[in-house]
C-alpha cells in the first residue's frame, strides 16, 4: 500500500504519494548524492571557500545557509558540507517558551534538510525527507518555525543522505524560562565528531563488500600464543573454532575506525586540540554532544571529577563520575571545578581505541595538560553475544519450512483474534512470516507485571523468542539470554573501577530531577529485535529491513512500553523522533527521559513512550551506515 506525506514547501500543502520502496530508493539516491567531490563546487560556478570559525547565534530569528566549503583536517583539501561557512555549524542559543523561526537556504546541487535532534515539535517541522516533508531542493529556502517547549543541550544535523558525515551538524543550547537548577559560572559546548577524507558513499560501499575493511585488529599468531598461555590449548582452540564457525571476529567493535577517521573536538583535530579558558574558582558547565556519524566515545578528564547534571537535555539528580560512554547522538552536561594551578585534558577515546578527540581546559595559555594513553582495546566475549554456541546460526541457510513452523511460537498471539481462526485447517509451515508486520505486534501489559520494579529496572519474565522473520542469511545471530543493559557500563569499561579506580556512569545511575510526568502503566508492549548480518553488512529490525516494513502504529495518548533486544554484537544508539523515551531504571517516580538510547550487545533495555504527538516519526539506529535498514516509521494517529 502506498503511503502519503504532506509536502510543506514554498507555501504549498499538497499530498505526495510514495511507496515505502520508492522512499528507500530515494534515500539511497540521496545517499549517493549526499556529498560531492570538489569538482561539484566548480560546477556551481565558483571554487568553494575555506571553512570559517564557528559562531554562536542568539535570538529567535535565524538565517542558515548550506554550502560546500574546503576543509583541511589531515593535510589534504576536501569538500565539507557547512552551515554559514563553518564545521561544526553555528551554535544556536534559544530561550525556552519562545517561538523560533529558521530560514534554511540550500545552496547545494542536491536536496538537503535539517533535523532538530531531541526537539519536541510538530511533525512537519522535524526535517526528515519522506516523512516530514520533501526536503529542501537545490536553491530553495525552507522556513522552520516552532515553539521551544524545553531547555537543555541538543543538536541539529542533516537527515539527507550522508551529509551529516561531511560536516552538516551543529549544537543547540536552550536556556530555561525560569531559574536554572544547575549553578555554573561559564559553559562550553564540546562537540565530538568523526571526519574522513574518503567520500562517505565510498566508505559504505567498502563495508558492503567487506564489513571488516577498516578493522586492522584481527587476531594474529601472537594473540593465539597469548591466549594459549593464559587459557590453555583446549580453551583457546574451542574459542577460535566458535568464532571461525560464526564467521565473526571478537575484535569487531566498530565498523569504521581511526584507520580512516580523524576524531574532532569542536572541529579541531587531536593535533590542534580545542581550548577553553577558566578563571580561578569557576564552576564550568561542559555541554558534551556526540555528533559523530559512526563513533561511540568514552569521555573523561584525567585528574578531574565530573558531576553529571543532564542527559539528552533533561536535568537529572547530580552524580559524580570519572568517565562515561556517550553514544552517537547522545548529550551529557557535566559540572567541573578545575584547580586554578592546573590545565586538564578533555579526552574522548573511540570505543575501539583506534583514536581520540581532545580538548584542554586551562587557566592560562602557558599551562598545558598531558594527553593520556588510550586504554586497552576491548574484545567481545560471550556476555556480548548473549548466547551459547548452540544459539548461533552456523549454517547461514534460509530458515523456511520447518524453521518457520517451529518458530511460530515466537509470534505474539495476545493481540490476535483466535476465536474465529480454524487452526486445524491452517498450513503454518507455508505461512510467509517474513512479510508479516512483526514490529507492530504488541502485547497487553497488566498491572501485576509492573509492580515492584527491581533496582535494575523493568526486566521481562518472558523467555527470549524470535520472530520467524529473523531466520535466514540476512541474520547471523540471535541471543538466547538478554540481560538488562542498565547496570552494564559497556564493553571495554567494565573493569575500569578495579583496574584504574574510575567510576563509570551507567544508565541505572540516571534519576530525573523532576517527578515522572506520566504515571500511567503501559497499556501494551512492543518488542523489537535489533538484527543484522555483519559479514554481509545488512541491518534490520526483527529481521525486516525498512524497505519491507510496515509502520508501527500508536494511538494518540496511549502509554506503550518499547523493549529492545540486541541480537547483534554491535552497540546501537536508537533514536525515536518527536517523543520522549523514558528509561525504566527502577525509579518509577523519577524516570529519566532520553531521546537516544544505547542498546548494549546481547542485551535488552526497555523504556516507556507516551504517544502525545500526532504525526509520522522516524525511529532508527543513529549509526549512519546502519540506518538504511535499521529504521522504522512510528505513526501516531
Amino acid at each position: 500500500m502506498p503511503f502519503k506525506f504532506e509536502k510543506f514547501h514554498a507555501g504549498q500543502n499538497r499530498p505526495l504519494h510514495l511507496s515505502r520502496r520508492q522512499f528507500v530508493t530515494g534515500l539511497s539516491c540521496s545517499a549517493l548524492l549526499g556529498t560531492a567531490p570538489p569538482a561539484l563546487a566548480a560546477l556551481a560556478g565558483h571554487a568553494a571557500p575555506a571553512l570559517t570559525e564557528t559562531q554562536t547565534l542568539r535570538g529567535n530569528n535565524f538565517a542558515l545557509n548550506i554550502d560546500l566549503r574546503q576543509a583541511n583536517f589531515t593535510g589534504r583539501v576536501r569538500s565539507a558540507t557547512a552551515i554559514n561557512g563553518s564545521v561544526p555549524a553555528p551554535v544556536l542559543r534559544w530561550q525556552e517558551g519562545e517561538r523560533v523561526t529558521l530560514q534554511v537556504t540550500n545552496n547545494l546541487l542536491y536536496t538537503s534538510s535539517i533535523h532538530w535532534h531531541g526537539m519536541i515539535l510538530p511533525t512537519r517541522m522535524d526535517g526528515v525527507p519522506g516523512l516530514s516533508f520533501d526536503g529542501i531542493a537545490p536553491g530553495a529556502t525552507f522556513t522552520y518555525q516552532f515553539d521551544v517547549k524545553q531547555s537543555g543541550t541538543y543538536w541539529y544535523h542533516s537527515h539527507s543522505g550522508f551529509q551529516e558525515q561531511t560536516g552538516l551538524y551543529g549544537a543547540i543550547v536552550i536556556d530555561p524560562a525560569g531559574e536554572d537548577p544547575v549553578a555554573y559560572d561559564r559553559d562550553y559546548v564540546v562537540m565530538l565528531s568523526d571526519w574522513s577524507d574518503e567520500q562517505p558513499e565510498d566508505i559504505y560501499a567498502k563495508l558492503k563488500k567487506m564489513s571488516h575493511y577498516y578493522n586492522f585488529r584481527e587476531r594474529t599468531v601472537g594473540d593465539i600464543l597469548k591466549d594459549i598461555k593464559h587459557k590453555g590449548i583446549a580453551e583457546t582452540w574451542k574459542a577460535r573454532t566458535m568464532w571461525n564457525q560464526m564467521r565473526m571476529s571478537d575484535t569487531d567493535i566498530a565498523d569504521v575506525t581511526g584507520y580512516t577517521y580523524t576524531f574532532l573536538c569542536n572541529g579541531r583535530t587531536p593535533e590542534q586540540g580545542w581550548t577553553g579558558v577558566f578563571k580561578p574558582g569557576e564552576k564550568i558547565r561542559l555541554r558534551i554532544i556526540n555528533a559523530a556519524a559512526m563513533t561511540i566515545f568514552d569521555f573523561r578528564i584525567p585528574g578531574l571529577k565530573m558531576k553529571v547534571v543532564a542527559s539528552d537535555g533533561q536535568n537529572i539528580e547530580p552524580i559524580s563520575v570519572d568517565e562515561f560512554r556517550i553514544g552517537v547522538a547522545e548529550t551529557y552536561d557535566v559540572i567541573v571545578e578545575p584547580d586554578a594551578s592546573s590545565a586538564y585534558t578533555l579526552f574522548a577515546q573511540s570505543i575501539d581505541r583506534t583514536g581520540y578527540a581532545r580538548g584542554t581546559l586551562t587557566p592560562g595559555p602557558g599551562l598545558k595538560a598531558d594527553i593520556p594513553a588510550m586504554d586497552h582495546a576491548p574484545v567481545l566475549g560471550h556476555r556480548d553475544m548473549g548466547m551459547s554456541m548452540q544459539g548461533m546460526d552456523h549454517s547461514a541457510h534460509q530458515g523456511g519450512g520447518d524453521a518457520a513452523h517451529e518458530n511460530h511460537g515466537a509470534m505474539n498471539h495476545d493481540v490476535m483474534d483466535h476465536s474465529s481462526m480454524n487452526h486445524g485447517a491452517m498450513n503454518h509451515g507455508a505461512m510467509n512470516h517474513g512479510a508479516m508486520n512483526h514490529a507492530g505486534h504488541a502485547m497487553p501489559v497488566t498491572s501485576e507485571r509492573n509492580a515492584g520494579l527491581s533496582p535494575a529496572g523493568y526486566v521481562s519474565e518472558k523467555p527470549i523468542t524470535h520472530f520467524a522473520s529473523e531466520f535466514g542469511p540476512h541474520v547471523d545471530m540471535r541471543v538466547e539470554q538478554a540481560p538488562s543493559g542498565l547496570t552494564d557500563p559497556g564493553l571495554g569499561l567494565r573493569d575500569h573501577a578495579t583496574r584504574y579506580g574510575r567510576r563509570v556512569l551507567r544508565y541505572a545511575d540516571l534519576v530525573s530531577l523532576h517527578p515522572t510526568r506520566d504515571r500511567r502503566e503501559p497499556q501494551r508492549e512492543i518488542e523489537l529485535h535489533l538484527t543484522g548480518n555483519m559479514n554481509r553488512y545488512m541491518w534490520s529490525m526483527n529481521g525486516i529491513k525498512f524497505a519491507d516494513a510496515d509502520p508501527i502504529i500508536l494511538k494518540h495518548g496511549e502509554r506503550v512500553r518499547f523493549t529492545l533486544i540486541n541480537d547483534t554484537m554491535m552497540t546501537h544508539p536508537m533514536h525515536l523522533h518527536g517523543l520522549w523515551s523514558e528509561l525504566e531504571t527502577g525509579e518509577p517516580d523519577k524516570i529519566p527521559r532520553k531521546h537516544t538510547v544505547l542498546v548494549q550487545p546481547g542485551s535488552r533495555i526497555s523504556y516507556l513512550v507516551t504517544a502525545d504527538s500526532l504525526g509520522r516519526w522516524a525511529y532508527h539506529c543513529h549509526l549512519m551506515y546502519h540506518m538504511p535498514g535499521m529504521f522504522r516509521e512510528v505513526r501516531v494517529v
